[in-house]
């Protein structure tokens, strides 16, 4: 998955604010479980402070149980991902839009490899779809597809 590939530029301050070894992924048990931990988010300077909570109100918002390990940060990460697709950006505005944002770097052949994947999966569930005669789906799927590959 996407998420897998995403590194937390400020992985470094986050470590020495939290006091122990994180990863730099973005994603992992660590850095999601440091995040939603009670640091001090006001020691760190405006910029980076805005880029973690921006990260944190998008993606690790939800009511799940086993928050933040329950999946959804990953999968609204995924989604951000093709919704900016549909919203005209292309791969390297997209790793540009998610640095600036969110400080998070990903490189634009990850981003560009990750959407080449959705449309094929996307083409399935189209192709399923029509065999089932769940015409709607198909075309609700053909729509996404050709958003995508703009």
């Amino acid at each position: 998955m996407i998420a897998d590939r995403a590194r937390f530029r400020h992985a470094k301050k986050l470590e020495r604010l939290a006091g122990y070894r994180l990863s730099e992924l973005a994603f992992s048990g660590t850095m999601l479980e440091t995040l939603c931990s009670r640091i001090d988010y006001d020691s760190l300077d405006y910029g980076v402070r805005e880029q973690i909570l921006a990260f944190f109100n998008e993606f690790l918002r939800c009511d799940c149980r086993d928050s933040p390990l329950c999946g959804c940060p990953e999968k609204k990460f995924a989604r951000s991902i093709v919704e900016l697709r549909q919203r005209g950006l292309d791969h390297r505005q997209i790793a540009s839009f998610l640095l600036d944002e969110y400080g998070i770097e990903l490189f634009p052949a990850d981003i560009l490899s990750f959407l080449e994947e959705s449309v094929h999966v996307l083409e399935a569930i189209s192709d399923v779809s029509r065999l089932q005669g769940r015409d709607g789906l198909a075309k609700k799927t053909d729509d996404t597809i050709s958003l995508i590959e703009r």
